[in-house]
């Protein structure tokens, strides 16, 4: 009967964890995302950031979602936190006292393109988890979308 149960609960398990991981993005999809975003900015700048803090669709998937910065840290779009946009975040940290927006700053400046580790709120969970964000410089910009670490 042991070994009954333990089958059935590794069966549930099984198929349980795929369709746990469905909802959360993956790393290559953030860096689909950004690379999206990317190229719809060169296209048109403003109507891009208007419809990321609008939270289109297009810009929505699951717990990903893109964010835009200038090179000195202020919030130009935000997809999940349109109280964002419009205001200087260089010095805003994360759960462990990081300051994660100037870090992208700089990482923006020396790198162009990155992977960053912090923490902030999953808004499917609606918990501080440990979070990767894929980022590249655009022209002026910083555009960024990460990953949760479930």
């Amino acid at each position: 009967m042991k070994k009954f149960l333990l089958s059935a609960v590794v069966a549930t398990s099984l198929v349980a964890l795929p369709a746990l991981a469905e909802n959360y993005a993956t790393p290559k999809e953030a860096e689909a995302m950004v690379a999206k975003a990317a190229k719809a900015l060169q296209a048109n700048r403003d109507q891009t950031l208007k419809e990321i803090t609008a939270k289109d669709k297009k810009w929505v998937d699951r717990d990903l979602y893109p964010v835009v910065y200038d090179m000195n840290g202020k919030c130009l779009a935000h997809g999940q936190n349109a109280k964002s946009v419009g205001k200087d975040l260089i010095d805003m940290a994360d759960a462990d006292g990081k300051e994660f927006v100037k870090e992208r700053v700089e990482l923006a400046k020396s790198k162009g393109k990155f992977w960053q580790d912090y923490k902030f709120t999953d808004p499917v969970s609606k918990k501080v988890l440990p979070k990767s964000a894929y980022c590249e410089k655009v022209g002026d910009d910083i555009v960024c979308a990460g990953v949760y670490k479930h």
